[in-house]
């Protein structure tokens, strides 16, 4: 079974730019939507996806990588005002409903602290998106899982997170829709840094991969390089009796900065009067949970923890209590380095000092992350010779401006690697500036189509839905009964499909309540004939039909006549005959045709011929009521056939008694035998108990056994040629009603319980034309 259904790809955000992750993925009447964060260039409403485009009723389950705000501070106004649920009937939220949200316990222990101080910096302002009580209430809602954890959100979806390094809880999805496979990376790092695992590369083939592109085709440095090389200028704006700014958000790359300065520090006794202040309450409150989830992170970070050392324990850094004019403070002070949020430069402590500290050239800023398109951090990359302050004075900038990226997004060589390595036939490109997009995708085609191999690149825009088709087999598993017994090739297995959240199952009958808590019936349907002709007319023209017929009575001696052992014809009253049959797709076939032909006897030629005279309709040419002569009458009419055809067709009978050497071994049963030519070199010979053909030529015997096909076919009645498929077989089932016609007049009745005739087979050929 092959099918070609379609997976839509739409991006509500980072499509073609960076921030406000949200992607959506519709496929075979399933929704899943993967990330729902905020733009941090901008603010209100402005900031959000474009939510109003999808329904958000539908969405069967939200996915969130990592507690970044661009990837999720939306999902409060989504599951308030989106549609998800309305504020009121919160208490009433079922787990096992629809939008349900997952993320990695880490990350929902972040994500409370991370939302908590979001929505105090926006509550001041008039364009918030949520109040706290919303922010609670969408947090009561979210299903924590773990790594390698199968989950199961609704009926034909599933899905698993892997580590995807970046910060701490974040992860890729691996998500299976109705059998498809796509994996959607998030935010994701290749390399092992000082507290985090890289991220892995899932152990199953996708079909579609959506992975980042934030550095398009540029590479970086090494990280022993690039940590000394940060040290190195730390240590000499500290020389210069200067003050270090490091703008980084609370939490994520913190924390590797933190670990390497801390260290630094131990093995600089100079530095030990030199403070180094995490200018954060939120980070104060989130290092708890990162000492909670030790076991997360690398083997470096564990085996630390493991002997009572743990690293983020610091010993050289402290937490900036922040009293009013705290910058103002630390600004006219001795020289020190300061951590300080956002780390887009936007508002916040990291904004306040750089204002303070710009006009003053001893002091130095190192940017050390990635700066989205449209913030102060992007800006001042290009070392402007003055910046804009918050209240719209004009400041000169003389602190020196560095840039060492510790993003851990990948770079060219990882990502490319990591696409390589996943082998998706399709890769969806997202989270990346338009141009940084279009270089990516320009070098991995080129690599693609030098290896020859049909991998297909996409860049969609926002609300630009990509549709990619795909034609995949659809697989049923034989279980129960019929797995028993290996089939072999060519082999033909009948039951019954049943199909559940798109996976197929092949079931024999009998297992149907075990395995789908299912039961079945028959269904036997009754049909009344008004019919003003004798009962031995009606009986001669079923013979000419159909061939042979059983004949009997019922348990109510009325007579009946079983028609090709499916239907069986009743004769009821003077002038009534009454149908009846087990209903299944071939007996309804062969009731109407009973039906056609009995309402058609009485303006029959053939009828009114016979019925002229006084005539016995008890032998029909058609029939043979003994059973000994009708493999010998079938005989005669297969050697008439080909005897038609060939011109000499002899019937070879064994002799009675005596030993058959090997040589004649084919010829010890009865056969036909068609001579082709007077020398007997092409003779074939035709075995009347199983019908093989054997002839010294392979041309001749394929001939033959064409022709014995045909002739098989012409001399055979209806109901020789009709086999009706019994569910369930009287000796391995409980019986229920299994009727029996009985030439002693009386219908023999058994019980059957919840049976049912699956399947009719029509047979043609191949039965034995000798006793």
């Amino acid at each position: 079974m092959a099918d070609s259904p379609t997976l839509s790809v739409t991006l509500l955000g980072a499509g073609q730019e960076v921030g406000r992750s949200c992607c959506v993925l519709q496929y075979r009447g399933k929704t899943i939507v993967c990330d729902t964060g905020v733009h941090p260039a901008y603010s209100g409403m402005a900031s959000l996806p474009f939510v109003d485009e999808l329904d958000w009723s539908t969405v069967d389950a939200i996915l969130i990588t990592h507690f970044h705000l661009d990837h999720a501070a939306a999902l409060t106004y989504i599951h308030g005002k989106g549609g998800l649920y309305f504020i009121s009937d919160a208490p009433k939220l079922d787990r096992d409903g629809k939008g349900k949200v997952y993320m990695t316990h880490p990350t929902k222990a972040v994500h409370k602290f991370m939302m908590q101080d979001f929505v105090r910096m926006s509550s001041s302002s008039s364009d918030a998106l949520f109040t706290p009580l919303e922010m609670n209430m969408s947090l009561s809602s979210i299903i924590p899982v773990s790594a390698h954890q199968l989950i199961t959100p609704c009926p034909g979806v599933s899905f698993i997170p892997y580590h995807a390094g970046h910060v701490l809880g974040a992860c890729m999805f691996l998500i299976d829709i109705a059998g498809l496979k796509i994996l959607y990376t998030g935010d994701y790092s290749r390399e092992e840094d000082r507290h985090l695992v890289k991220a892995e590369v899932p152990p199953v083939r996708p079909d579609v991969l959506i992975v980042e592109s934030t550095y398009g085709v540029q590479s970086l440095e090494g990280r022993d390089e690039k940590e000394l090389r940060f040290t190195s200028l730390v240590h000499s704006i500290i020389r210069r009796g200067g003050h270090v700014l490091l703008p980084t958000f609370a939490l994520g790359r913190a924390q590797e900065l933190l670990l390497i300065l801390d260290e630094y520090w131990k093995k600089h006794p100079d530095l030990h009067n030199v403070p180094i202040y995490y200018a954060s309450n939120l980070a104060r409150k989130c290092m708890a949970v990162y000492q909670t989830y030790i076991h997360t992170m690398n083997s470096n970070i564990r085996s630390r923890f493991a002997k009572r050392d743990n690293p983020f324990v610091f010993k050289h850094i402290s937490n900036l209590p922040q009293p009013r004019g705290w910058e103002r403070k630390i600004a006219e002070g001795p020289p020190c380095v300061v951590l300080a949020s956002p780390g887009f430069l936007q508002t916040g402590p990291s904004r306040e000092l750089l204002e303070l500290w710009a006009p003053d050239s001893r002091n130095g800023l190192i940017i050390t992350g990635y700066s989205i398109e449209g913030t102060l951090a992007r800006d001042i990359m290009t070392e402007p010779d003055e910046i804009i302050g918050l209240k719209g004075n004009t400041i000169p900038r003389k602190i020196s401006v560095d840039y060492l990226s510790f993003s851990a997004h990948v770079d060219y060589s990882q990502n490319s690697e990591f696409i390589e390595l996943v082998k998706a036939q399709h890769v969806v490109l997202v989270h990346g500036e338009q141009t940084a997009m279009g270089r990516l995708k320009a070098a991995m085609t080129a690599k693609f189509k030098d290896r020859d191999e049909d991998v297909k690149i996409h860049t969609p825009r926002n609300l630009e839905t990509l549709e990619l088709s795909f034609r995949g087999e659809r697989v049923a598993k034989a279980i129960g009964t019929l797995a028993n017994k290996a089939p072999q090739e060519n082999d033909i297995i009948s039951g019954l499909l049943v199909s559940k959240d798109y996976s197929y199952t092949l079931l024999d009958p009998r297992d149907l309540k075990d395995f789908a808590g299912l039961s079945t019936c028959t269904v036997t349907q009754r049909q009344r004939i008004v019919l003003g002709v004798g009962w031995d007319l009606v009986r001669w023209h079923l013979e000419g039909m159909y061939g042979s017929i059983e004949e009997g009575l019922d348990k109510d001696d009325v007579k009946v006549i079983r028609v090709m052992g499916a239907v069986d014809v009743k004769h009821t009253a003077e002038h009534e005959l009454m149908l009846e049959w087990d209903s299944t797709a071939s007996n309804d076939m062969i009731a109407d045709s009973i039906l056609a032909l009995i309402t058609g006897i009485d303006k029959s030629p053939a009828s009114v011929k016979l019925t002229s005279q006084q005539h016995s309709h008890t032998h029909h040419p058609h029939s043979d009521h003994h059973e000994g002569d009708q493999s010998i009458t079938r005989i005669q009419r297969i050697a008439w056939f080909l005897d038609a055809h060939f011109g000499d067709v002899e019937l070879h009978m064994p002799e009675e008694g005596g030993e058959q050497d090997q040589d004649q071994s084919e010829k010890s049963e009865p056969a036909l035998i068609v001579r082709m030519d007077d020398s007997g070199e092409s003779d074939a010979y035709i075995n009347l108990v199983t019908l093989a053909v054997s002839c010294p030529s392979d041309n001749v015997r394929k001939r033959v056994e064409a022709v014995l096909d045909m002739a098989i076919t012409t001399v055979s009645s209806l109901t020789e040629s009709f086999a009706t498929g019994v569910s369930v077989s009287p000796e391995d089932a409980d019986p229920k009603q299994q009727k029996s016609i009985s030439p002693n007049g009386h219908r023999d009745t058994a019980i059957v319980e919840d049976t049912t005739t699956i399947e009719d087979t029509i047979t043609t050929g191949e039965a034995d034309i000798a006793s």
